[in-house]
């Protein structure tokens, strides 16, 4: 956890705010209230794009303001301001006690404290000058004309933020953290006989940006994105129809992180609106299915040495051994159903109230060779790597594009395929698990999740896996 006084300057001795008139209109905006607290959060974000061989747009954006929290029972107030004054937290504190009127308050359970720390505080984006990262760029541009001469455009970019935050309750508990996150990425167009097919990698973390200039991070992940095109270059239109699939491992994870992840946050149990309502001790998956939300990594994009609640994150088990064991809480659905929070508070801004969210969301490793697993298969499909999807979390149903794919043909991964989509309902899948490989991987760094109109990093992971029976929605004809 970040010392306090790093934050101080930002929030306090830098702003017509000062800590101990914040601390006690908190203390008096708060008092009957079963939860809330003061959000402040500071932060810097940068972007930088380089299409066609040139830098096609750059923006450097700061923002500053602060959330003020009140909840009563099942209501909430909620009030923000980009204002860091007394007088701006004064007409929040008027706001948000509109809930707590009528209502005897109940004791609000303490911070954990945490001396851990998962990622550097260092700021990535002053660390690395501008032009040095137009450098970059352009020499991935260069890099991937020069792998091929089909190539017919590059778009490559870098993003970054510096997200310092602190939260301050009632009673004088505050905590901080310093949040770096950096994200390169690179998109290759090629183009053949008249044909043109795309491909693209990106790469990220809570690190900063001399990682991306070295040639052995940035030159695999432009490596990839041309090996992709080249799939797709081949690719033959993908078949239609009930078959085996075989996801691979890594990034399709982002399937069970939608199908399946949204419906184990406590807000949609809480409600009853999720498909796993309820089923907390019952078999949910096969045997040896077991999903975990683990914010505690190093490093990683969708990891928090404190939530936006200021709890620490937690390695969570939400499926063990195909049977649900529990949801991933922030502090008012945790309190609600008699839990406690398990650090997945999160939120877009200091605009937006703290919900469950997930962190990295992945299956764990079963004991098959992956080779294995596809011998296995006289005839399906292998999915490697997706991009779109869309779920309903009432019933887990989901449709979900993938960006490569394969025949499987006799045990053996043949022609490429594209147009092919995966239909199906996450509860469903799960129990048509049958093969579970050794082989876990989490994706390069590069998932942001959406819901209810707030968008936050997040992980995804799996190991390879056999699924029977799943809907695959193709366009080749006959």
């Amino acid at each position: 956890m970040t010392d306090l006084a790093a934050t101080d300057d930002l929030f306090f001795t830098n702003t017509a705010l000062s800590l101990d008139k914040a601390q006690s209109m908190v203390d008096d905006a708060l008092h009957g209230s079963d939860d809330g607290e003061l959000f402040l959060e500071y932060r810097q974000a940068e972007s930088i794009m380089f299409d066609d061989g040139r830098v096609k747009s750059a923006s450097f954006d700061t923002a500053q303001g602060f959330g003020l929290r009140a909840v009563s029972g099942e209501a909430t107030g909620y009030a923000h301001a980009s204002e860091m004054s007394e007088d701006a937290l004064a007409r929040a504190s008027q706001t948000v006690r509109a809930v707590i009127r009528g209502n005897g308050g109940a004791e609000a359970v303490p911070l954990k404290p945490t001396n851990r720390s998962l990622y550097g505080d260092h700021n990535p984006l002053s660390l690395v000058p501008f032009e040095d990262k137009v450098g970059l760029l352009a020499e991935m541009d260069a890099y991937a004309r020069s792998l091929d001469p089909d190539v017919k455009q590059v778009t490559a970019s870098v993003l970054g933020s510096w997200q310092a935050v602190q939260i301050v309750r009632a009673g004088g508990e505050r905590v901080a953290d310093i949040r770096p996150l950096v994200r390169l990425n690179v998109q290759v167009v090629l183009e053949k006989d008249g044909r043109m097919e795309m491909g693209s990698h990106g790469i990220g973390g809570r690190i900063t940006f001399e990682t991306y200039l070295q040639p052995e991070t940035w030159k695999p992940a432009v490596d990839e994105a041309l090996r992709q095109a080249r799939v797709n270059m081949q690719a033959d239109p993908a078949p239609a129809g009930e078959m085996v699939v075989v996801l691979g491992p890594g990034w399709p994870g982002i399937l069970l992180h939608e199908a399946i992840g949204h419906g184990l946050e406590g807000d949609f149990n809480r409600k009853k609106t999720s498909a796993f309502a309820g089923l907390r001790g019952e078999a949910v998956a096969a045997p040896g299915v077991t999903v975990v939300d683990d914010g505690t990594l190093d490093d990683r994009r969708g990891s928090l040495t404190i939530d936006d609640e200021g709890t620490p994150s937690e390695y969570t088990t939400l499926i063990e051994d195909g049977k649900l064991t529990g949801y991933m809480q922030d502090r008012m659905n945790a309190r609600l159903m008699g839990e406690k929070s398990t650090g997945n508070g999160r939120r877009q801004s200091y605009a937006h109230m703290p919900m469950p969210r997930m962190t990295n969301t992945y299956m764990l490793a079963g004991d098959k060779d992956p080779g294995e697993i596809i011998a296995s298969v006289d005839k399906g499909l292998y999915a490697t790597s997706f991009g779109g999807g869309q779920v309903d979390i009432t019933n887990g149903k989901f449709v979900f594009t993938c960006t490569e794919a394969y025949k499987i043909e006799n045990g053996k991964a043949t022609t490429p395929v594209k147009g092919a989509t995966l239909i199906g309902s996450g509860p469903d899948v799960l129990t048509k698990v049958s093969m579970i490989g050794n082989d876990l991987q989490l994706d390069p760094g590069i998932g942001t999740c959406g819901k209810n109109g707030q968008g936050v990093p997040v992980g995804v992971g799996q190991p390879t896996l056999r699924i029977d029976g799943l809907t695959v929605g193709g366009t080749a004809v006959g």
